[in-house]
């Protein structure tokens, strides 16, 4: 234990000054003897938690204070000394500081999910404060995952789950890349116990035969940059296991495939020199089309720099390069935090701290206009995986959005007040829809007028968590007579398609078919039907149908909606199932999607029956017309020109073939999957009574989830 303080002494030593140091060694002392007696599940002394969170931050050359709280970071929290005792003896900055980072134990929460929400909307609301709330957190959770071994399986899967979810995106964002993958690799371990030990071994083993190879291209590229005058460092990046998994999961390639791509890092001395060993490297290997990016003159959202190219090596061999400055790799590295070793050596280091403060003040936006924690969380997790494109505004200003935003999103990003008085765009001069997605390097001109208002239908290509929880607050904070007036209109004008009324409904009926729904009087479902969650239509035949039922009927039970596909309301067909006329079909009801529409036995269906409140009886009604999707799985002997074969028997049944794959199920057989338009079960079973009299097919199924 001794010997760890004087090691983290000696590394304070390093960049802090001797009162500086000398406070974070009392800080350990108070830490210690508040902890006196606790241990940790490994039977440690629990005060060698916070030692190894404070060293965590000492080899970022974090400030004293931050050292200070880390120390003290679980004080609050479980040994009963209150704050302002920490403000007495530390100051009020580590005070804050300390209760930022500590959880919310005196609370009672309903679920997990819940307290886990709520710490982090706390832990956000202090982040506001002060940015190092963060930091602590982050080495706090990155000592808690060294030593998760030590938990039992299920609370180790658990903790490795929400990392993977919430802690290494939130590394990722401010830059923190160092932190990001330890978080990855140790999570995915924790996860995927047999998967991590089986691609470890794997890459053991590749990076015996890479290693002359890459010696050799790190060698050639060495010796060219030397020649032209160049002091660099070339490093081999080696991925490490997370990405190499996610990479097989979502390329759907084999690890030979993503271990053929050879990674060199070059470290230069100038933002100049990085442009000029560009030139070089570029004159050594052939630089493939496309994929040239630079960083350095847009940086990315949490402040990244650097210039990323592919080249085409020897043998064919592709080789990925990325060239930055040292500054800008110890950015890379380790993000925000860098912030405090460039500020104490005076020099700037704003661009990642500035992108860091705003992304926290536009959590602080979502988390006054989400309803609960549980709904700011959600939101949260969509900002925290962009996929980012660049698009400007009319005056030359960069924005960075996420892969799929659309006009909306981008409103929303200029000001919370053009989102909500948008009306039209212009994209690069030409008048477009609001839902079409934007593309890098376009020019979005917002057309708004005085008096608009949010669309909800907005919500069905909106991506970001900021344009999404204001078009939800928007709609949620309309006043409650304007709510009422408007669902009494919309009510009564569905009733009246059927011939009836509100004043026509008996009272007793009415105020029977309200409790049976959880509602205390009429206006709190008026209220639910103007704000979405509940469509009118669907609110009228359930009425209507309820009141004309078998008086045997037993109470709760409702009569099912007929659809014919042709309604005035919203309606959605489940993608999971895929529902078609004849199909057993029930509905979920969902504020953004109207009616979803799905297959009796649908999985997804199950897990939402907890919400009984949102399940919809259906039926389909004998007049139903139209043509609905439908996803067929045929086996067939892998002989040339099947799939030709295929095609023309169901063409000339008249069907559209909407979507069509392979895939080798072993050296005999192959599964072709396919997605087509039919009219009902009836045209279904023809279609698969005709593929099943082809001589090479050997199975057809439907694919039901």
């Amino acid at each position: 234990m001794q010997q760890t303080l004087e090691a983290l002494d000696t590394t304070l030593k390093t960049y802090l000054n001797p009162d500086q140091s000398n406070s974070v060694k009392r800080a350990y002392f108070f830490a210690e003897q508040a902890h006196f007696g606790q241990l940790r599940r490994s039977g440690e002394a629990y005060v060698t938690h916070p030692l190894a969170v404070a060293g965590i931050l000492a080899d970022m050359h974090m400030d004293h204070q931050s050292l200070i709280a880390a120390m003290l970071h679980d004080v609050i929290e479980d040994t009963g000394i209150p704050k302002s005792a920490i403000g007495e003896q530390f100051g009020s900055a580590v005070a804050e500081l300390v209760d930022g980072v500590s959880k919310l134990t005196q609370m009672e929460f309903e679920s997990l999910e819940e307290k886990q929400a709520e710490n982090f909307q706390k832990m956000a609301l202090a982040m506001a404060r002060d940015i190092r709330v963060i930091l602590v957190k982050l080495a706090d959770r990155l000592h808690n995952m060294r030593t998760l071994g030590v938990l039992q399986t299920d609370k180790a899967r658990r903790i490795a789950r929400e990392t993977l979810d919430i802690y290494a995106p939130i590394a990722m964002r401010l830059g923190m890349n160092n932190v990001r993958m330890e978080f990855e690799d140790l999570g995915f371990s924790a996860l995927y116990p047999m998967r991590a030990r089986r691609i470890d071994a794997a890459r053991r083993n590749a990076r015996g035969h890479r290693k002359e190879l890459v010696e050799k291209i790190r060698h050639q590229i060495e010796t060219v940059l030397e020649q032209e005058g160049h002091e660099v460092e070339v490093i081999g990046r080696e991925k490490h296991l997370y990405s190499i998994y996610k990479k097989m999961k979502s390329k759907r390639k084999s690890f030979s495939e993503i271990m053929d791509i050879y990674a060199f890092r070059i470290i230069v001395d100038s933002v100049d020199t990085c442009y000029r060993v560009l030139g070089c490297i570029h004159s050594l290997y052939k630089p493939v089309p496309g994929e040239f990016k630079d960083y350095i003159a847009i940086p990315k959202a949490n402040g990244y720099q650097s210039l990323h190219t592919v080249l085409m090596g020897m043998h064919g061999v592709p080789i990925e390069i990325q060239i930055r400055t040292r500054e800008m790799e110890d950015m890379a590295n380790n993000g925000i935090a860098a912030h405090w070793l460039y500020k104490s050596n005076g020099q700037s280091a704003n661009g990642s701290h500035a992108r860091a403060r705003e992304w926290v003040q536009g959590l602080l936006e979502m988390q006054q206009r989400a309803g609960n924690s549980l709904e700011f969380i959600e939101n949260v997790k969509i900002d925290l995986f962009p996929d980012e494109i660049y698009v400007f505004t009319p005056k030359g200003r960069i924005l960075e959005l996420p892969r799929g935003a659309t006009a909306v999103d981008f409103a929303y990003a200029v000001h919370t007040d053009v989102g909500n008085s948008c009306v039209a765009c212009r994209i690069n001069r030409r008048l477009a829809p609001l839902s079409e997605p934007l593309q890098s390097g376009q020019t979005v001109e917002i057309l708004t007028a005085a008096g608009a208002r949010p669309n909800p239908s907005w919500f069905n290509y909106a991506v970001t968590a900021k344009a999404r929880s204001n078009i939800r607050h928007y709609l949620k904070h309309q006043t409650r007579d304007d709510s009422v007036a408007l669902g009494r209109r919309l009510l009564d004008r569905a009733l009246a398609s059927f011939d009836s009324g509100l004043g026509q409904l008996p009272a007793g009926q009415l105020q029977d078919y309200l409790t049976r729904h959880g509602y205390a009087e009429l206006d709190d479902m008026l209220d639910e039907i103007a704000r979405g969650n509940r469509l009118p239509t669907i609110t009228a035949q359930q009425l209507l149908g309820e009141l004309v039922a078998d008086q045997a009927q037993t109470a709760g039970e409702t009569q099912p909606v007929a659809i014919r596909g042709t309604e005035g309301f919203m309606l959605t067909y489940a993608k999971c199932c895929h529902p078609i006329p004849g199909d057993p079909i029930e509905g979920y009801l969902s504020s953004e999607k109207g009616v979803v529409v799905h297959r009796e036995r649908c999985k997804n269906l199950n897990d939402m029956r907890g919400n009984s409140d949102r399940l919809v009886a259906l039926r389909w009604d004998e007049s139903v017309t139209g043509e609905y999707a439908v996803d067929l799985r045929i086996e067939v002997e892998n002989r040339r020109g099947m799939i030709a074969v295929i095609a023309t028997r169901i063409n000339s049944m008249g069907v559209n073939i909407e979507k069509i794959s392979t895939e080798d199920k072993d050296y005999q057989f192959t599964y072709v999957d396919l997605e087509m338009l039919v009219h009902n079960r009836i045209h279904l079973a023809r279609i698969m009574k005709r593929l099943r009299t082809i001589n090479a097919v050997r199975k057809v199924a439907r694919i039901k989830n």
